[in-house]
């Protein structure tokens, strides 16, 4: 049977351990030091490195070579057999499997017993998050004083989970998702070592499917490898079940020309095509960066083709910044809600569905030049369908043209750095004014007019009373 890739290529040293330099560099110096404490607890994202630096310590810890520095060495007879697998002071635990008070009772009985062939016995408890409140309890003690031949490292994906009595026993490490550029160089020289043939584009899909987590890259490169032949864009597409950019790209688009049919034509066109909705979702947010990257003057982040890069500069140019945010947030929610299983497009379509309605607004006049009175909501109610997105026109006192000179044009960059100066001025006469337009956006200049959004219809009816306006 072939060994999975991810196991083949675990790192055996602390060298070859990438983007946790923060976390590797403290453990080789307690190694080197004999400063290694009893209690570890390692946390972070999934395939991020955690049960790797686990069994690197352990093996650390136990190498025969007379230079510490050196430890790991990966030739002595206790590394050797760490690496196959067969080292019998190092106990790996599934917390998931062994969750019960039992099962912490029964590991801190045999734990008293002296190492068989090491100076330390290692437990590492992978996903200890799992176990019980009692079991939990019972493990207290044995983690504050354990015996001196014992080392727990504890690693966790739900750090929120563990109890504050455990974390205050333990040295902590919060390990990192891995930088996207680094995942496709650890995958392009698994591509050279093993003779797979992959295209870098395909490989940078592989790296962004991953969500940072090195060894689902890993595992996807495996399991497209496996397919036979060349891996290409399109394989990787197929295969994982992502859309292309051009589906992405003509979603925005929808959503920039308001046009309902085709951006749900673009949708189930992806989702026919073999494409996961959720990933397609993330696709969106992940191009909707890009956008935000750019109008944020920093396009040069952006990895994109040339001809995927001017379309993101062109709807860069279309959409309002506050847009692109909003924007942002639908697609996310969608992303990431895993509900909906019976009708996957559905979370697509309501973030789609969201994005062709116009925010709630309030129009504040700017004084640029005297406006028109605004008409009462009745009298707009016609040219207005949904109630709840009807702007509201306010106006100050007009006053004579012959004693008040016109006003320069105020600019929207202006109000928005003068926003919260405004909101705290108008505190000394109005705290609860104040507080909405705390709540409040500033979306654009439009015509003398500033667009103002709220994030719900009670607080814009609020602002919209004549007192506040």
């Amino acid at each position: 049977m072939a060994q999975a890739l991810y196991r083949k290529w675990r790192p055996l040293a602390w060298d070859e351990v990438v983007s946790q330099e923060h976390i590797i560099q403290t453990l080789k110096n307690a190694v080197a030091g004999d400063r290694v404490a009893h209690a570890y607890l390692f946390s972070g994202p999934r395939g991020t490195g955690k049960t790797t630096a686990a069994r690197l310590l352990a093996k650390a810890v136990n190498c025969l070579a007379d230079d510490r520095s050196r430890r790991p060495c990966n030739e002595c007879a206790h590394c050797v057999a760490v690496n196959e697998n067969r080292f019998m002071d190092l106990i790996e635990i599934d917390a998931a499997s062994n969750t019960s008070v039992e099962d912490v009772r029964d590991l801190r009985d045999k734990i008293n017993f002296a190492p068989s062939q090491g100076r330390y016995k290692v437990y590492i408890i992978d996903e200890v998050h799992m176990l019980s409140t009692a079991a939990f309890n019972a493990l207290l003690k044995t983690l504050e004083e354990p015996p001196p031949h014992a080392i727990f490292i504890l690693a966790t994906t739900e750090i929120h989970k563990i109890p504050a009595t455990v974390l205050s026993r333990c040295q902590r490490h919060e390990f990192r998702r891995f930088p996207l550029g680094e995942i496709t160089r650890r995958l392009n020289d698994i591509c050279k070592s093993e003779n797979i043939e992959a295209d870098p584009e395909a490989l940078t899909l592989i790296a962004r499917q991953s969500s940072g987590g090195m060894r689902d890259a890993i595992s996807l490169l495996d399991q497209l490898a496996s397919t036979g032949g060349k891996i290409t864009l399109q394989t990787a597409q197929t295969v994982l079940g992502t859309a292309t950019s051009q589906s992405v790209i003509g979603l925005v688009q929808a959503i920039v020309e308001k046009s309902p049919a085709s951006g749900l034509h673009e949708i189930h066109h992806a989702l026919d095509g073999g494409a996961d909705a959720r990933a397609l979702a993330r696709q969106v947010v992940e191009y909707l960066r890009g956008l935000l990257l750019i109008q944020l003057g920093n396009g040069e982040q952006v990895e994109a083709t040339a001809d995927v890069r001017t379309q993101m500069i062109t709807h860069a140019r279309a959409l309002p910044t506050a847009e692109v945010l909003r924007m942002m947030r639908a697609f996310n929610a969608a992303a990431s809600d895993p509900r909906g299983g019976w009708a996957p497009s559905l979370g697509l379509e309501l973030a789609f569905a969201e994005m062709l309605e116009t925010p709630q607004v309030a129009q504040i006049e700017t004084g640029t030049a005297p406006r028109p009175p605004a008409r009462s909501p009745a009298a707009s109610q016609p040219e207005q369908s949904p109630a709840r997105t009807q702007p509201v026109t306010s106006q100050t006192p007009a006053k004579s043209t012959e004693s008040a000179p016109q006003t320069s044009a105020i600019t929207f960059e202006s109000v928005v750095k003068a926003w919260k100066q405004v909101a705290h001025l108008v505190k000394a006469k109005d705290t609860n004014v104040a507080a909405l337009l705390n709540s409040s956006k500033p979306l654009e200049i439009r015509d003398g007019i500033l667009l103002v959004a709220f994030a719900s219809d009670i607080l814009q009816e609020k602002f919209n009373r004549p007192e506040s306006l």
